[in-house]
């Protein structure tokens, strides 16, 4: 009898055994790519968007957020989740990031002087067309689907000596990235678009290897840019966008109840992404002005805008529909 109960217990063991391994298989975990920290404004919504998913699925998804850049920069990470390298799932990343992989639809969202203010600018991400463009990399064969959109605030210039008007601009050095855009944008107001990684624009700026830069203010005050280039134009050229992506062979993982969980997760996270960043922009310019940095505000972008005018154009031929959409939707 000894005998028998032992094995009764033992084939209880391996039952429960075998019936707990099943429904850890069940669950799903998805690593997320952040090159930012936990704290700031993309990694709070990152975390957002881990809390709601796992709140809906019941924790039967599980999101594994690698912050601070520990699976590569941005750029690193985009080209292993289009190469198939298998160990990332998901990745927040600028929207003209894609343009090397024949994005041109997303493109439209980095126009300059395109959005009016914030509320423009999701109204188009909330839209049918702002749901056509999140989609252009499924329909490019990129491997990859955009989720939900988020927003690190408007761009603006800044600059290590006196500058208050579009005239100010001129023959200045400013620096960019390789971004086609924002290299024809600088040239068209007369400055002088300059190369620099983002990681040697402090030193640049207070040596003088550039005049001026532009980044939203909240980048621009955790970067410490405001010791050496305290004069800021509040331009608001673009707006720091970026789209959180998924790869097709992760999401095509999901079963459609998951899928639903992702999709609402992604609308949550992105209406507190809005909140926030509009929240930490206003409590970063308060405290940059008692830091002594002098804010000057464009009343009438008429005359940036015309000298933008070539850059338009060129980034919207053959969308023009699509950019007259957009700028529609600020009435």
């Amino acid at each position: 009898m000894k005998r028998l109960a032992r094995i009764v217990l033992l084939l209880s063991f391996v039952i429960f055994s075998s019936f707990g391994a099943g429904a850890a298989e069940a669950g799903v975990k998805l690593v997320y790519a952040e090159v930012n920290p936990a704290d700031s404004l993309m990694g709070q919504t990152a975390q957002a968007f881990k809390d709601k998913v796992e709140e809906l699925s019941k924790g039967d998804i599980v999101i594994d957020i690698q912050f601070s850049g520990v699976l590569g920069a941005e750029q690193d990470v985009l080209d292993t989740i289009i190469g198939g390298g298998g160990t990332i799932d998901m990745s927040r990343i600028a929207t003209y990031s894609l343009n090397s992989y024949g994005s041109k639809s997303l493109s439209l969202l980095s126009i300059p002087y395109t959005f009016t203010g914030r509320e423009h600018f999701w109204k188009v991400a909330n839209s049918d067309l702002g749901a056509k463009l999140l989609n252009e990399a499924t329909e490019l064969g990129l491997g990859i689907k955009g989720l939900f959109y988020a927003e690190e605030g408007f761009r603006h210039f800044f600059f290590n000596s006196k500058a208050e008007d579009i005239a100010d601009l001129a023959g200045k050095k400013i620096r960019v990235s390789n971004d086609p855009i924002m290299t024809g944008m600088v040239k068209g107001l007369k400055a002088s678009p300059t190369v620099v990684s983002f990681t040697e624009l402090y030193s640049s700026l207070s040596s003088n290897v550039v005049d001026g830069a532009e980044q939203p203010i909240v980048n621009y005050q955790s970067n410490s840019f405001y010791e050496v280039a305290p004069y800021m134009i509040l331009d608001g050229h673009t707006l720091g966008c970026a789209e959180v992506l998924i790869t097709e062979s992760s999401w095509n993982k999901l079963t459609d109840a998951q899928k639903g969980f992702v999709v609402e997760a992604g609308k949550y996270a992105g209406a507190f992404n809005a909140n926030l960043s509009a929240k930490i922009e206003n409590d970063c310019k308060a405290e940059l002005q008692k830091a002594g940095v002098t804010f000057t505000e464009v009343k009438d972008l008429k005359a940036w805008q015309d000298a933008c005018a070539e850059i338009i154009s060129q980034f919207s031929k053959g969308m023009e529909e699509d950019y007259k959409a957009i700028l529609d939707m600020a009435r």
